[in-house]
């Protein structure tokens, strides 16, 4: 199946006008081999590279902020009112053994908050979990992962010695961990407590960064590491964010990652408006970037991943032309807008009119109206909010889901 969108955005530097994708997408069955969608804009599916999917919760958390450290909001957390009403549908008894059916749900009802701004895959930090988990979602979240916490509070979400963690991914998968999350003596220390304990290596991510030097940030530059920037999550605990100008000027690799509900933005598309808040001469591009080609580095995924492939397009993230630039109309994206979201050449989200008439398993998928648009989605969300709405005993509002 071929369809000729208006314009491709085949990498964060390649733009193409009126070219054709050669579609390869599983259970289409009588597509017309040739589509012209003239008013809409093809891209890869962004890619967010921090999350906590069981966290997903709202409102967010937080009486006592500006927080000097994330470590303090992680205790005061625990006396707010979503993370109580949470503990009404499932309450963490700290095994974290996120295959329990209740855990699972919340960490699907998390998948979708990234399915519906145009997310393909998520990355989720939480302890390594039983395979079966990673492949109960509607998009991607990689398994192929090593962690810790962070340096301050170790592992105490489970996992192993973080040294032993690195050890375990043989240099062949992301080793992840919180670091410098704060602007206090304590977040400020981290990065040299990383380097001591042998961790700062070019499969390391660090999440957040706020506490780092520049000095510090030419070091992540010059080993090859990467640093995931949560700018939402950083603005609204600490009231500081990781210093993204020296970063691009230094060369280190940054990703873009959304945090969990409970301090981070509503979306990846939040991120990418908080982040032209804080810095507006950065550029939509650059953001671009950093939730598709640097998160494949950061995450050590497939290229394909990266960048849109014209001849072989299994992954496609196709919206509305809303704003001439194709970059700016990134930031535009809602569920309404988003075409056809298609991810390992299965149709993951989109118009349902892909349904009713190209695809076969019509049964993996529900139907709803969103704005004045019929949309299809891989499973059933609305189950999901129903489950959580019948536990809790009355109905519970999740801004991200599109219903």
């Amino acid at each position: 199946m071929i369809i000729k969108p208006s314009v491709s955005v085949i990498s964060s530097d390649r733009i193409e006008a009126g070219i054709e994708l050669n579609i390869q997408a599983q259970h289409v069955l009588g597509a017309p081999d040739y589509m012209s969608v003239p008013d809409a804009y093809a891209y890869i599916p962004l890619i967010n590279s921090h999350d906590h999917l069981i966290g997903n919760w709202l409102p967010r958390a937080g009486d006592n902020r500006p927080y000097p450290n994330s470590h303090i909001w992680v205790e005061d957390m625990k006396s707010a009112f979503s993370y109580h009403e949470r503990n009404l549908f499932w309450v963490n008894d700290g095994s974290f053994d996120l295959l329990d059916p209740s855990a699972l749900l919340l960490a699907k009802l998390g998948c979708y908050k990234n399915l519906f701004s145009g997310c393909g895959i998520v990355q989720d930090h939480a302890p390594v979990q039983q395979d079966a988990y990673y492949e109960s979602f509607p998009i991607i979240v990689p398994p192929q992962f090593r962690q810790c916490h962070s340096v301050t509070l170790k592992n105490w979400w489970g996992g192993k010695d973080p040294v032993e963690e690195m050890a375990l991914s043989k240099g062949l998968m992301p080793f992840i961990i919180h670091l410098g999350e704060g602007t206090d003596d304590v977040t400020k220390g981290e990065f040299v407590a990383l380097k001591t304990m042998g961790l700062l290596r070019k499969n390391t991510l660090m999440i957040h960064g706020i506490a780092f030097t520049e000095a510090e940030i030419g070091e992540i530059a010059g080993i090859g590491a990467s640093v995931c920037w949560c700018p939402s999550s950083n603005m609204y605990l600490i009231g500081e964010t990781f210093n993204v100008e020296s970063a691009l000027r230094q060369g280190a690799n940054v990703a873009l990652g959304t945090d969990s509900t409970m301090s981070g933005g509503i979306n990846i598309i939040a991120e990418f408006l908080m982040a032209k808040q804080i810095y507006p001469d950065l550029s939509t591009a650059t953001l671009y970037k950093m939730a598709t080609e640097n998160a494949v580095q950061a995450l050590m995924l497939d290229p394909k991943y990266g960048t849109l492939d014209p001849d072989n397009t299994a992954n496609l993230l196709l919206i509305d032309r809303i704003d001439n630039d194709p970059f700016e109309n990134l930031l535009h994206i809602e569920a309404e807008n988003i075409r056809l979201l298609l991810v390992d050449g299965v149709p993951r989200f989109g118009d349902a009119e892909w349904v009713e008439s190209y695809l076969v398993c019509g049964e993996d998928y529900t139907i709803f109206r969103t704005g004045k648009r019929e949309k299809f989605v891989v499973g059933d969300p609305m189950e999901l909010n129903d489950i959580i709405d019948e536990r809790l005993g009355y109905h519970k509002d999740f801004p991200y889901l599109p219903f």
